[in-house]
Parts: C-alpha cells; sequence; structure tokens
C-alpha cells in the first residue's frame, strides 16, 4: 500500500553535536528540510551531507521559525522535529505504517527526556505534542516559547517516541530557564496577573510537586530530584520577572526585553 508522501522539517541554530542523530533518524522521509537561523559552526554542513534541504532565515521567534520551516516543506503530510530530538528505529516504523491511509488530521507523539546523565524514569509521565500532521490543516499557535501546532480536525495518538537529548548538564537548564521565563513574561506582560507576591510564594513548590510526584520524576533518583527543583526556579522566575515589572511600572505597557535564541 502507497504511504502519504512525508516531509521531515526541523529548525537549527549551532546544534552540530545533535543535527546528525536527528536527520539520520529519519532518512526514511520523502523531503527533509533544515531551516537555520544563522548557525555558525559546521551545523549546516552536516545537513547537506546528510541530504537535506537547507534553507536560512534570521531567528524570527520560536513558533513562527517553525512555521517557516512548515511552509516551506513539500509534501502534504509533516514531521516536526526539534535539532535535539530523534526517532528510534520503532518509531520510525510507527510513523511509516501511520502514513498508510491517515484518517485523521494529526497525531500526537510521546517524547522522552534526557536528564543531565540519564534517561528519565521508564515509569515517569512522558509529555505529548502533536508533531505528525496534514500541514494544510495545522498552523503553529504563536507562542513565544512552549509553541504547539494547531489541528483543524481529529487528532490520533501514535504509539511512537521521540527521544530528546535536551539539556545534557544543569547548567544548560538553569540557563534555559532564564530565557524562557523571560519570553513568557514577553508573552504576558500586557495582560496584569493578579496575586503576583502570592504567586511567586505557592507556585513553586506547586510546580515541584506536580513534577516530582505526579510526573513521577522521582523514580530518576537524584537526576530527577534536581530536575525539578529546576523547574520549580523556572515557575518562581516567571512570576518574579513579572513583580519587577510592575514594581518598575513597565508592566503592560511594552517595557519587555525581547529575548533572542536559537531553537533548542
Amino acid at each position: 500500500m502507497a504511504h502519504e508522501p512525508l516531509s521531515v522539517v526541523v529548525t537549527t541554530f549551532n546544534n552540530a553535536d545533535t543535527i546528525e542523530t536527528c536527520l539520520a533518524s529519519v532518512r526514511f522521509a520523502d523531503d527533509i528540510l533544515v531551516l537555520d537561523s544563522g548557525s555558525t559552526d559546521t551545523t549546516r554542513d552536516i545537513a547537506v551531507r546528510l541530504g537535506a534541504r537547507v534553507h536560512v532565515q534570521a531567528f524570527a521567534g520560536y513558533s513562527a521559525q517553525k512555521q517557516a520551516a512548515i511552509d516551506l516543506a513539500t509534501h502534504r503530510w509533516v514531521l516536526l522535529l526539534d535539532s535535539d530530538e530523534a526517532l528510534p528505529a520503532t518509531a520510525a516504523d510507527r510513523v511509516r505504517s501511520a502514513l498508510d491511509s491517515p484518517e485523521v488530521a494529526g497525531f500526537e507523539m510521546l517524547r522522552r527526556e534526557w536528564v543531565f546523565w540519564r534517561w528519565q524514569a521508564e515509569r515517569a509521565r512522558l509529555n505529548h505534542y502533536v508533531r505528525l500532521f496534514d500541514r494544510t490543516r495545522a498552523r503553529m499557535s504563536g507562542h513565544e516559547v512552549h509553541e504547539s501546532v494547531i489541528v483543524d480536525g481529529p487528532v490520533r495518538r501514535l504509539d511512537a517516541v521521540i527521544d530528546h537529548y535536551g539539556e545534557r548538564d544543569i547548567e544548560g537548564r538553569v540557563d534555559k530557564a532564564n530565557r524562557y521565563s523571560s519570553l513568557q513574561v514577553s508573552d504576558r506582560h500586557t495582560r496584569k496577573p493578579r496575586y503576583l507576591r502570592a504567586r511567586m510564594v505557592i507556585y513553586p513548590t506547586v510546580a515541584f510537586l506536580r513534577y516530582y510526584l505526579w510526573r513521577g520524576h522521582w523514580r530518576g533518583g537524584w537526576a530527577g530530584f534536581v530536575a525539578a527543583r529546576v523547574h520549580a526556579f523556572y515557575a518562581f522566575l516567571k512570576y518574579a520577572k513579572l513583580y519587577e515589572l510592575r514594581v518598575s511600572g513597565r508592566l503592560g505597557n511594552g517595557g519587555t526585553r525581547r529575548v533572542e535564541g536559537g531553537d533548542e
């Protein structure tokens, strides 16, 4: 049975350490598109060597950059990956099978996280995202951070896992928490959220307990504990930065500083 042709799209910026693993895992695709934000390392050279079509565009924000990559795809069905993600062999087989005769507009896929020095615990909860979709019925959400694919039509869960190599050390994860919290403030600063002081006090603890206990990262030993603490710090930073803007008189008047960043 002939399957729907597939385009894989990847956004990159200085990802020479992960891009080869990413692209090699999707060699089965009919089209591979890499949209680079101006890398100064060997990212683009590696992508060309592996047969990808490479385009360069200045970074426009996480959501806009991914939408631009989707728009450059050759085929109707798209698999969206970050440059530090890869498909295990079993996931690649299931993606191919899903495209034999898809009766939905998109598929959610699970994502397994590398946490500092180990994979997340086997029984910890996996996040899931729409990553395989009919691009004529889908679009990016437009958020500055934690952007997602919005699909106009039915979505089904695909029993396939994406491996996310993410931050390899604590320093990288803390740096990401700082950058992403600034981006979230940029998203929210016109809304004037209430009870900021209470949120600074309470929400980091809630975020820690939800990540560590409810999502099961306590099963990951000290790696899970440290990740939960950094996640709580990220929650604190979001509200602390909003509070800083409020007391300085800049909240609600466009006074946030836009934070640039590469693709993860």
